[in-house]
């Protein structure tokens, strides 16, 4: 197994998987988007809150704002000494109080940790009009996306096979195929239809330049057809800024090995046992 990094940067990476099965593909991709662990807010205490949006819609909003998290200073709380009870190992507070006119911002939320805050200050929460106020407590806590979607990491995690274009003798540099194509991949040289350099992986499989092809006209075979590498996968992960894009691909391998191990030890016990 092999992983070929296109693009890679804090916030997003575009890799191949290569000599992978798709289960093995869709399992790396649940992973990341639903085992790797991030703060979200999930306790509100609400002093004051006479704005136009209820109490349990402005907490929904707090609790999708992406926030700043470092995994190694924090655990899961039930994982922690202080049986969830809330502490700075697997808590961070927030408070807020903001009075009308204006709009109530993330970067409103004040943060008991200066280096875990909001990832972006500028997300809206809500409007206040003359004499409106929000006044709030707020808990953030690790979890995970299997959870709720608002402890996931990422905000796009897909992948696609690995795209095999073959053009055949047949071809007769009509240009039906490159016309139809969506994304620029075809080209013609020399009289023949081609791959342009560096672009086959733009490929989306769509088929469209298969059914353009003149030669079915006559009766021949199409001479291009699309088809794809099952053992070649191409991932584009994007983060919400909670974790950098590298740590979450890592946490997401690590949970699979976990995984696996436990399995293999639990099948050890039971051959044991028989």
């Amino acid at each position: 197994m092999q992983i070929e990094f296109a693009r890679i940067d804090s916030d997003s990476a575009r890799f191949v998987l290569s000599g992978a099965t798709p289960a093995f593909a869709n399992t790396l991709r649940r992973a990341m988007i639903g085992e790797v662990p991030t703060l979200a807010i999930e306790d509100l205490r609400i002093y004051d809150n006479s704005s136009v949006l209820f109490d349990e819609i402005l907490a929904h909003r707090l609790g999708l704002i992406p926030i700043k998290t470092d995994l190694t200073r924090f655990v899961k709380q039930d994982r922690c000494s202080c049986e969830g009870a809330g502490c700075p190992l697997c808590s961070v507070t927030f408070t807020m109080s903001v009075e009308g006119p204006g709009i109530v911002y993330s970067g409103d939320l004040i943060s008991d940790d200066p280096e875990t805050r909001p990832v972006h200050d500028d997300i809206p929460i809500v409007k206040l009009f003359e004499g409106q106020k929000v006044v709030l407590e707020a808990r953030a806590v690790l979890n995970t996306g299997t959870e709720h979607a608002k402890w996931q990491a990422v905000t796009a995690c897909g992948y696609k096979t690995y795209p095999v274009i073959t053009i055949t003798e047949n071809c007769d540099a009509c240009g039906m195929c490159i016309d139809e194509c969506p994304r620029g991949v075809l080209e013609l040289k020399d009289r023949k239809a081609r791959v342009v350099d560096g672009k086959l992986e733009e490929c989306s499989l769509c088929k469209l330049c298969e059914k353009a092809c003149l030669t079915t006209g006559i009766g021949l075979e199409p001479a291009i057809s699309i088809g794809s590498d099952t053992s070649r996968f191409i991932f584009v992960v994007e983060s919400d800024g909670s974790l950098p894009v590298p740590t979450i691909i890592e946490k997401g391998l690590e949970y699979i090995r976990n995984q696996s191990t436990d399995l293999a030890d639990t099948l050890s016990e039971i051959a044991g046992v028989n």
